[in-house]
């Protein structure tokens, strides 16, 4: 077994790691010290250990009943950015945020969206993150991923599958670590005044004040989801303490104590009355990971996202 210097906690609570502030313990949790020790912690557990990668935990519900396996925080851990030739080489740990501001200051044009998306560049990259009708794979050149058994491997962005919100794998057990985006050489003030104006743009709209985990539901052909939530009359219902938001319907917000299951409930319902008013099947963008508690079992049928 190779050595590794991240920090292993057992028993930690996840809920401190997502935005709704939601959820139960993660049987065990990594903090890699690097990209080096990552591999070197993976190489150390167990062929059948489950395994999952979070960042900001922005498009994630964490059930109260908790994560079995092992759980590795990849926000504020690869952080690197740095220009490598013409193309923005990014760390799967960096904020999007982040991103869209190394981009603007190169000089690079097109990653502006990036500062709309409140997670970090490896959840970008799973789920084909977008915003302002931009996604992240639009822009990517080749990324590195890490297998359950330590090994790296660059690959090419032909060799994945984007669709909206969604990338196919072409290999299993494989997660982001890296990525090289390959932008427009454009004027930075101007892609700083862009940024300006999307930030802006974002805090007009959206419930930035509570906790929330960003859009409830994708977006269907031709509409938004969240003019169906609301023409459903959905805004500012509310179960336990989460709650429809009143400032953007396909938001759900925690407004004091929400458990996951209360979330989950709100979910459920939420495209149940969108089905049966609308007429139009909703759905979840947000990925669903762990255990319902002892207790919750047949309270919640909602859709497990991998």
């Amino acid at each position: 077994m190779k050595p590794h210097n991240g920090k292993l906690l057992l028993n930690e609570p996840l809920a401190r790691y997502t935005s709704w502030r939601v959820g139960g313990c993660a049987d065990q949790f990594y903090i890699p010290a690097g990209l080096d020790d990552l591999c070197a912690f993976l190489q150390s557990l167990d062929a059948g250990e489950p395994i999952n990668f979070i960042g900001l935990g922005s498009n994630l519900l964490v059930r109260d009943g908790g994560v079995r396996g092992t759980v590795v925080l990849m926000h504020n851990v690869l952080t690197a950015q740095r220009m490598d030739g013409d193309l923005v080489y990014a760390e799967a740990g960096v904020t999007c945020a982040k991103l869209a501001k190394f981009c603007a200051k190169e000089a690079k044009q097109g990653a502006e969206f990036f500062a709309g998306i409140p997670g970090t560049l490896g959840g970008a990259l799973a789920m084909n993150a977008g915003c302002y009708g931009s996604e992240t794979w639009n822009v990517v050149k080749r990324v590195t991923t890490v297998n359950r058994r330590g090994e790296l491997n660059t690959r090419d962005a032909a060799e994945f599958v984007p669709t909206y919100r969604h990338i196919a794998m072409p290999v299993a057990d494989e997660w982001f670590v890296a990525a090289w985006l390959q932008l427009a050489q454009g004027d930075a003030q101007e892609a700083t005044q862009k940024i300006k104006a999307l930030l802006a743009k974002r805090l007009a709209s959206q419930p930035l004040n509570l906790p929330s985990a960003g859009s409830t539901f994708r977006n269907p052909e031709g509409d938004y989801a969240a003019r169906l939530i609301e023409a459903s009359g959905l805004k500012g219902y509310t179960i336990g303490g989460a709650q429809v938001s009143e400032k953007h319907a396909n938001f759900i917000v925690n407004i004091g104590g929400a458990t996951a299951l209360d979330i989950e409930l709100l979910i459920k319902h939420m495209r149940e009355t969108v089905l049966q008013k609308q007429g139009v099947a909703l759905q979840q963008e947000v990925k669903v990971l762990g255990e319902l508690k002892t207790g919750e079992q047949g309270k919640s049928e909602i859709e497990v996202r991998k």
